[in-house]
């Protein structure tokens, strides 16, 4: 629950981290209710953090090697742990980190217990104390409140004692601090009273309001109505609504369906609870039916509302009538905002996240055909106070000018109040306020403390919070004393900034002599001593003095004076090629009492050799000597290198320049200058080339039609690096491209220019003809002529189309046709006057709006062959089974119209051809056998030949009659006898009816389970002896043979043996299938030998 203080120091770090540790130890586990702190908080936009400066504690390694250490080091790390010292224990008035937020509180939960959250930082640490509607709280006069840290915790709270505003305050020795207010409320919902309610009775038509009048509650609650009984809910439309402001349904006009009995339900949007009112039954008048009438608005938005800025404003308006109105909206002087939304048939208008720009007038308006009404309402907005300008944590001398000031914005606009160390601060004396204006003269020791400005309006309150903390010190140096190297020749600066309040005085010595001031030595105002082009003789000690009314102290400063350092850079100018390596040095010639540092920079910013590794590398040669690597050289890495190298006296910085040749940069904005039907003129700007002359431009197109970008050609070729125009040659008319450049060098091509906005080439005639021109086929007396369609890059222009040319064989005049699609593929021309298998000469041309193209090679295409001629001859059919005929022909003599198979008749003698079947062959084959045929039935039969024209003539039908069926009767009584690994089977015989065909033997199938393999064994007699091979289960069945095909299946036999073992000869086993059983299984009693 406490947060640990953030950690400014490494020492408060673990103070606040145990402090932490400690705090959550002592609170309790959990509470009834919490109130959390606003992310919005002004106390934390206030928010302070103390001590002033920030340390991170955390070990920075540079990229460069470190400065060494010197004489100084130990000094300087000595005041870097006195500062420490002195930051960890400021001390400074209390800082608010967690307020309390408005909160609801179930009056009837199971927790009874309410805590408001305080928390301060504070150096001495703040103490606190609460305040309940101006009231402080005493835990000592009343048990049910206790404190722990900043927070108050509430026993059995009740509403009659603890309904309210709290507000905390925080304070220590420099001053007090209060909190924002936050309102405590409770949440409960009672119970509608148990009066019976009493009917409300209507003619059909008219309109009725039922009224909820909901039990106390608090805060808001949702209502809804329940028609007759539990869970059936009223659902609301044009003619229905439930009306959330007042709890009432309201119908416009009553109908049958209506009559029932209504329940209020109200749900109490905290707690969830829900309670249901007494019944209100609705009744039909039996007087007559009502007439129409006008509208009347029943339920409707106030006069004047009020909303929060950011909130979802819902307006209500419904109105009875007679028929059914309907309600629309607008705003007067303006229009809705967008955002809004109808809800509940536009019974309601819904605004989201309503602004100041949504406030207005707003009006509602009921219609029907008797007439209409209209209501109108204002919407305002308001915000709540918001900070523009907060007040700061100021430090000051006594004797000056305090000048604060806070602003804040809201609707109403804010007042302002200042609050000192939590008491109201007014006008008087030194002290002046003009609203969010404070202004303190001459400040003294007395006006230190904790001051408030306070922003509000009707809607709340903000706080801004700030410390004034008044100096009164003697002087106090924190170095002392300094040490100061300075350069041979030239200026060197001794500061004097002693810790003081108010402002001491000043003086210099040096030795027992006082400074006096000359063209070469200045003291200037801010007290720094200035020596002009420094030399040995000013080396020494000089004293600093600080003196005020409290007391005085004194600082000395060592001043050195060096030779001044020299660095030299080599090369100062290097030029590379991409891809290369260069190293450059910097050495540093300096006095041999100080250690120097170097740092690498590129292009004026330090270079980072963590990030950038893969290309630079710093190489320490000597103490005084530095390299760097950079290798693979990039285009990028042109520019400026500096070296910087430091000692404790002198700081030089010099630079060389790389020079990196590489291939061009992407030529400028690529603009079609002209454009015709095959080529265009482009021109651009010239691309950067990189320290190596650009030698050729190459100029790249795309199209729709091209697989990326592709090369093309211009006048002149080549296009010269000194060109900064040409032209594109060969291109398709009527094609859109797109156009860029590339800039060659003798190192490389470069990246290409962006590419041109999309143009297209003018048209012209086509100049591509169909290819693959070819036909054949089809149906009598036609001529099939096809191509394949030319590509729409090579059509030239729009209203592209086919002409097919063709003529017969030896005549001369063209037959022209055209074909108009640009996609067609084929022409069919018939004539009833040429014969079959007529040659033609066929040629395509192509056409646009601009002319004719050229035609296609002529080509030699024959006419469709027609249907065949004759039929085939010498058919014979005779049957195979019961449901099987095999039908046998022979091809008609080749000639014209060429059969591609064969269509085969066939129908029962008492039916009528057209009602038989037929079956086509796959290809020329001259058998079929047809299947699925009646038992002992005669069949007639024809074969004729077809082809893509269509049927020749049919044979004479000849007759097939089929055999009787097998008999249906399977097998039975089937007894075998097992003998080791053999099996003696037999059964009774199969008889066959007057119907079926006689039986001609018996056939016996042997199948292993898991296996593929069967074995069939065939017999005239009805038995059989069987060998089983080694281990498995077996499945034996049999059926009975004739000439109308195999019989039923007799029932399985099942039997099971194991690999290795053998029955012994003198052991069998005699089975047999029950009567009546279809399977039987039998497990064979293994004999181990």
């Amino acid at each position: 629950m406490g947060s640990p203080w953030k950690p400014f120091l490494l020492l408060s770090v673990i103070s606040g981290l145990s402090d932490f540790a400690r705090a959550v130890a002592a609170r309790p586990i959990s509470y009834a209710a919490v109130l959390q702190m606003k992310a919005d908080s002004s106390s934390v936009f206030n928010s302070r953090s103390r001590p002033r400066q920030h340390h991170s504690g955390e070990l920075v390694t540079p990229d460069w090697p470190a400065f060494s250490s010197h004489p100084l080091s130990a000094l300087s790390l000595l005041s870097s742990q006195e500062d420490y010292r002195s930051e960890e224990s400021e001390e400074y008035g209390p800082v608010f980190i967690r307020e309390p937020d408005d909160f609801i509180f179930p009056l009837f939960s199971d927790e009874k217990k309410v805590v408001m959250h305080c928390e301060a930082r504070g150096n001495p640490p703040p103490t606190y104390s609460w305040y309940i509607n101006g009231t402080e709280v005493d835990a000592e006069a009343d048990y049910r409140y206790s404190f722990i840290d900043g927070n108050v915790i509430i026993t059995n709270a009740s509403e009659s004692s603890d309904y309210g505003t709290y507000q905390c305050k925080a304070k220590n020795s420099y001053g007090t601090v209060l909190g924002r207010e936050a309102l405590l409320k409770f949440a409960y919902l009672g119970a509608f009273s148990g009066k019976i309610r009493g009917g409300v009775s209507v003619r059909e038509g008219q309109g009725v309001v039922l009224m909820c009048t909901p039990p106390p509650h608090s805060p808001e609650i949702i209502y809804s109505w329940v028609f007759n009984e539990f869970p059936s809910f009223v659902a609301e439309d044009s003619r229905r609504f439930i009306s959330q402001d007042t709890g009432n349904l309201y119908i416009s006009k009553v109908q049958p369906s209506d009559v029932g009995s209504y329940i209020c339900l109200v749900k109490n949007t905290v707690t969830n609870a829900r309670v249901l009112s007494p019944p209100t039954p609705l009744t039909l008048k039996t007087d007559g039916v009502m007439g129409e009438y006008e509208p009347k608005i029943e339920v409707h938005f106030p006069t004047s509302v009020l909303a929060a800025r950011g909130v979802t404003v819902r307006l209500e308006c419904f109105a009875l009538g007679n028929p059914v109105p309907t309600i629309t909206w607008r705003k007067i002087n303006g229009n809705i905002p967008k955002k809004a939304r109808l809800r509940k048939s536009q019974a309601v208008l819904e605004i989201p996240n309503i602004q100041l720009e949504d406030s207005g007038t707003y009006e509602c308006k009921a219609e029907n055909p008797r007439g209409g009404t209209a209501f109108k309402g204002h919407l305002q907005v308001y915000t709540l106070p918001q900070w523009v300008r907060m007040i700061n944590d100021t430090q000051m001398d006594s004797g000056e000018k305090l000048q604060w000031e806070c602003k804040a914005m809201g609707r109403p606009r804010p007042t302002y109040h200042w609050l000192l160390n939590g008491l109201p601060l007014t006008s008087q004396g030194r002290v002046e306020i003009v609203n969010g204006e404070l202004t303190i003269h001459r400040v003294q020791q007395a006006d230190s403390g904790m001051y408030q400005c306070v922003a509000g309006n009707k809607y709340g309150a903000i706080y801004s919070n700030a410390e004034l903390n008044i100096l009164a010190s003697a002087p106090v140096f924190v170095h002392n004393p300094v040490r100061v190297i300075a350069t041979l020749g030239k200026d060197v600066s001794l500061d004097c900034k002693p810790r003081a309040s108010p402002k001491p005085r000043i003086t210099w010595r040096r030795g027992d002599r006082r400074i006096q001031q000359s063209r070469r030595i200045m003291l200037l105002r801010n007290n720094t001593l200035r020596i002009v082009n420094s030399s040995r003789a000013d080396e020494g000690n000089y004293v600093c003095r600080a003196e005020n009314q409290l007391g005085s102290a004194e600082m000395t400063a060592v001043l050195w004076v060096k030779e001044a350092m020299r660095v030299e850079l080599s090369p100062n100018r290097v030029e590379v090629t991409v891809g290369e390596s260069v190293v450059l040095s910097c050495k540093a010639a300096h006095d041999s009492s100080l250690d120097v540092a170097f740092q690498w920079f590129f292009n004026q910013k330090p270079i980072n050799f963590r990030q950038d590794g893969g290309h630079f590398e710093y190489i320490q040669t000597q103490s005084s000597t530095v390299d760097l690597m950079i290798r693979s050289i990039l285009l990028k890495h042109a520019g400026k290198y500096g070296c910087h190298a430091q000692t404790s006296a002198d700081t030089v910085f010099t630079e060389a320049e790389l020079i990196v040749r590489g291939p061009p940069g992407p030529p400028g904005v690529v603009i079609v200058e002209e454009i015709t039907d095959t080529t265009a003129t482009l021109s651009w700007t010239c691309a950067l080339d990189n320290h190596s002359p650009i030698s050729t431009y190459n100029l790249q197109a795309r199209s729709p039609f091209s697989l990326g970008w592709q090369t093309v050609k211009t006048d002149p070729e080549p296009v010269t690096g000194d060109m900064e125009s040409a032209m594109a040659v060969e291109l398709n008319p009527w094609v859109e491209y797109e156009f860029r450049v590339v800039a060659s060098n003798a190192i490389g091509t470069g990246d290409p220019s962006a590419p041109s906005r999309g143009v297209r080439t003018k048209e012209a005639v086509p100049s591509v003809a169909p290819s693959n021109v070819s036909g054949g086929n089809g149906r009598r007396h036609e001529l099939v002529i096809s191509w394949e369609p030319v590509s729409e890059e090579f059509q030239n222009g729009e209203g592209f189309g086919y002409i097919v040319a063709f003529r017969a064989n030896g005549t001369r005049g063209w037959k022209e046709k055209m074909v108009t699609s640009a996609d067609s593929t084929t022409y069919n021309y018939r004539d009833e006057t040429f014969p079959p298998l007529t040659p033609f000469e066929v040629k395509v041309g192509v056409y646009n709006n601009k002319g004719d193209g050229p035609f296609s090679n002529v080509v030699i295409i024959h006419s469709a062959e027609g249907e065949p001629r004759e039929a085939p001859s010498d058919v014979n059919a005779y049957s195979i089974s019961s449901s099987e005929i095999r039908v046998t022909w022979i091809p008609a003599k080749p000639g014209p119209g060429r059969p591609r198979g064969y269509e085969v008749s066939y129908w029962k003698d008492v039916e009528q051809e057209e009602s038989g079947a037929k079956q086509r062959t796959v290809r020329n084959e001259t058998s079929m056998v047809l299947t699925g045929l009646e038992g002992n039935s005669l069949y007639l039969i024809t074969v004729k030949g077809f082809n893509s024209i269509g049927h020749g003539p049919a044979t004479a039908a000849v007759t097939a009659n089929t055999r009787k069926a097998p008999p249906a009767q399977p097998p039975t009584n089937l007894m075998w006898i097992q003998e080791g690994n053999n099996v003696s089977l037999n059964w009774d015989p199969v008889k066959a009816k007057d119907n079926e065909s006689d039986v001609m033997g018996y056939m016996v199938l042997l199948k292993q389970e898991g296996r593929g393999h069967n074995q069939v064994t065939r017999t005239i007699n009805p038995s059989t002896l069987l060998s089983l091979p080694e281990g498995g289960t077996y499945i034996i069945e049999v059926r009975a043979l004739s000439e109308g095909g195999e019989g039923a299946v007799s029932s399985q036999v099942r039997l099971v043996t194991s690999s290795g073992v053998r029955a012994k000869s003198n052991q069998r086993s005699v089975h047999c299938t029950p009567q009546g059983l279809t399977w039987t299984t039998m497990l064979l009693v293994l004999l181990v030998p």
